[in-house]
């Protein structure tokens, strides 16, 4: 068998059908390779219990534990049966609950003192922690054939307990590692030869074998410092070759020019850049004066003035002959930044108008809702030059849109954008343009070396003058309903003192969601039974209860992604001049909206949204002089997960910090799989967040390998591991970051 078909040999030929089937369901693990990259989440020590007290709540959990009592309770006059276990290991206690038929075999063999590994998911019942019919494999010496085969396995031996899902058990992955285990000896070896013996390393297939089978703690150190090296270096290279490739592309030079527009605009601000506009401009400006494209990500807290900086480098692609294009994730967006622009330039967006500055340029904007006599006349403007700049939605990249000489790109909010997109519109330059790319969610930087690795980074970490302190707060609805009926007194007063607010729903709420019959009715019949499970507010039930009740007597509107483009932006026209006192929305407000007189933010089912959205939404309010509110509204458990999270965010304003904690809290898989491309992350051991030293290292080495050698000729291994990360979905994850 040649060294690359050992790993490409599917799981479905060594482990049977049905096991297979389960793990690539479930755990996305198809071939031999992907069984042996699954490494253990952590080890267990044989007669070492694990501490049931930190257990996490909704998630499945393998746990080493002894049994301390078991009974059997009947109810419902005797007709049900229900076996209780108490399992104790020193920290804690956890209950075991197993119903009806599934009572004898556990009340026969988990007799006090008995040790086990059990496996399921924790969920709360009567303020006590629990497993419900948990999956369990005794530990110690017993008749049992398979008892006797667990203690051979694992001997003295420290226990893999791997990622596992309800349907496959931690010890049966175990198990099926074991039938794959041998074909570790023929794994490729990506590190170069030179790398890998200046550093010590251990070989591959020996850096498997102990991470799966480690007969010593020592052996799961080794085994992971080499593995987390491979993962940082072979992404690293991806991204290294990456950046090469941008520099050998063509661009045109756009250099300032003295006394253009850019001078008579800055001529005409009525503040002072603050000092790190400043920076990030000439970062930009020196990017933008090179042959090749720039590629740079301007990363800036909401409020840091980034629209201004990248204004500005608009401007000077314009002086120097080009134009520049602006792309917003939604109209409501494309809307915004249009009008926040037009006014900022004043007369100078209005070249060729009558009243217009003969030094002026046309300002356009390009949405897929505008009428056709407009559309006309702006992809007019846009393919004769009359117009400089032009903002916009996707409706940009569509094959009509013809640019005179498009000479720079800004894309807000780049995790709403795909790679395919950024394409379509870098094509449509007569070389390609240069590209800056804005986002206000903070990055780390690890992560920024990672996801967005082939962008070079610039921060905005200063807020401009004159922006309010967000005071925010947890409200545990469920617990102490009296606390929301405070929350809508709250948004009262902010009205009544001249001010607006938001609400913010996870949901629309309208027929079209409602209208799946049968599903919707067993949708309701689940949440009545677990409250757990009903389905996220709505804005439009909400607004309407808000009218009726709490906040009776004030205009209260709803925005949201299904409405008419006319309606939202004069629903958002309204708002912003102050005819609307309180404004019930989903997230469509999360990016770009401004209205500094809005002081209030109350968000229901604050633990739906991720930590940064959050963030991102608690930026819209104290925007103005007047500080600002966020309430954060939960029905989720005191000692959920989800809770955490929203305790974090009520206390710091920080991103960068909010951006760590989301990274501790979700496992880095989400953050460079799921979350940005729907692909299996190719981290496994890698955590971006502690191992920011490997990545820095791996990061030095990839640039001098891809620099001696951009085509990897002289490193065929290196070649063939990367071909398998690059496969077609991990090229489209790496460019969309």
């Amino acid at each position: 068998m040649d060294r690359v078909s050992s790993f490409d040999e599917p799981l479905k030929k060594l482990l049977g059908g049905a096991t297979a089937k389960v793990m690539a369901e479930h755990l996305d693990l198809h071939t031999v390779g992907d069984l042996l990259h699954h490494y253990p989440r952590r080890y267990e020590e044989r007669g070492k219990l694990t501490a049931l007290a930190d257990l996490p709540l909704d998630e499945h959990v393998t746990v080493v534990a002894q049994v301390a009592d078991a009974r059997i309770l009947m109810f419902n006059n005797g007709r049900g049966k229900r076996l209780e276990v108490t399992l104790t290991d020193g920290s804690g206690r956890l209950q075991l609950v197993f119903f009806g038929h599934g009572v004898h075999k556990p009340h026969k063999e988990l007799l006090p003192g008995r040790q086990a590994m059990f496996a399921g998911k924790v969920s709360v019942f009567n303020r006590k922690m629990q497993l419900a019919h948990p999956t369990y494999q005794l530990l110690d010496a017993s008749d049992a054939d398979e008892a006797t085969e667990a203690v051979d396995a694992f001997a003295g031996r420290l226990l893999p307990i791997y990622p596992a899902c309800k349907q496959l058990d931690s010890w049966r992955i175990a198990k099926a590692v074991d039938a794959v285990l041998p074909s570790a000896q023929d794994a490729v070896d990506p590190l170069p030869a030179a790398l890998r013996e200046g550093r010590g390393f251990t070989p591959l297939p020996e850096a498997l074998l102990k991470v799966h089978r480690p007969q010593t703690k020592a052996d799961v150190e080794d085994a992971k410092a080499r593995l987390k090296w491979d993962e940082a270096f072979v992404l690293q290279v991806a991204l290294a070759r990456r950046r090469y490739a941008d520099t050998q592309l063509p661009a045109v030079a756009r250099r300032p020019v003295a006394d253009g527009l850019l001078d008579a605009f800055d001529a005409k601000l009525p503040f002072t850049l603050t000092e790190g506009q400043e920076k990030v401009s000439k970062e930009i400006f020196d990017d933008l004066a090179t042959e090749h494209p720039m590629h740079r990500l301007l990363q800036g807290e909401v409020g840091s003035g980034k629209t201004m900086v990248a204004l500005r480098a608009m401007l000077t692609v314009v002086d120097a002959g080009g134009q520049a294009a602006m792309l917003a994730p939604t109209e409501v967006l494309a809307q915004q930044h249009h009008r926040s622009i037009t006014e900022m330039m004043g007369e100078l967006a209005e070249g060729g108008m009558l009243g217009g500055s003969d030094r002026g340029t046309k300002v356009v904007l390009l949405t897929g809702s505008m009428g056709m006599a407009a559309r006309r006349q702006a992809l007019l403007d846009l393919v004769t030059g009359e117009a400089g700049i032009v903002i916009g939605t996707h409706a940009l990249i569509e094959d009509k849109v013809q640019f005179h000489d498009l000479g720079l790109v800004v894309v807000d909010e780049q995790h709403r954008f795909g790679v395919e997109q950024r394409d379509a519109l870098r094509s449509k330059g007569k070389q390609p343009p240069h590209l800056l790319v804005m986002t206000a969610t903070p990055i780390p930087r690890t992560v920024a070396m990672t996801v967005f690795g082939d962008l070079e980074t610039s921060v905005l970490d200063q807020l401009p003058a004159g922006r309010s302190p967000i005071a925010s707060h947890v409200v545990p609805a469920k617990d102490k309903p009296h606390f929301l009926a405070r929350a809508w007194e709250r948004v009262r007063e902010e009205v009544e003192n001249g001010h607006q607010a938001y609400v913010v729903c996870p949901r629309i709420g309208d027929d079209a969601e409602e209208a799946e019959g049968k599903k919707g009715k067993a949708k309701k019949k689940a949440a009545e039974e677990d409250p757990e499970k009903r389905p996220p507010l709505a804005v439009l039930d909400i607004a309407d209860e808000l009218r009726k009740g709490a906040l009776a007597g004030l205009s209260v509107e709803v925005l949201h992604g299904r409405m008419h483009p006319d309606e939202k932006d004069d629903v958002m026209r309204r708002f912003a001049a102050g005819d609307v006192d309180v404004l019930v929305a989903t997230t469509v407000i999360e990016v770009g909206v401004n209205v500094p007189n809005a002081t209030a933010m109350v968000i229901m089912d604050a633990d739906r949204f991720g930590v940064s959205q959050l963030h991102q939404l608690r930026g819209r309010v104290g925007r103005g002089s007047a500080p600002g509110l966020c309430l954060l509204v939960s029905e989720a458990h005191e000692a959920s997960p989800a809770r955490a999270r929203l305790s974090a965010v009520a206390a710091t304003l920080d991103g960068f910090e909010l951006s760590r904690i989301d990274l501790e809290q979700r496992r880095e898989g989400d953050v460079l799989g799921q979350a940005q491309s729907g692909v299996r992350s190719s981290l496994r051991m890698l955590t971006v967040i502690d191992d920011e030293e490997v990545i820095a290292a791996a990061r030095e080495e990839a640039v001098a390998v891809v620099a001696a050698d951009p085509e990897l000729e002289h490193l065929p291994e290196l070649r063939t591991v990367l071909a398998a990360l690059l496969d077609k979905d991990r090229e489209e994850y790496l460019d969309k970051g």
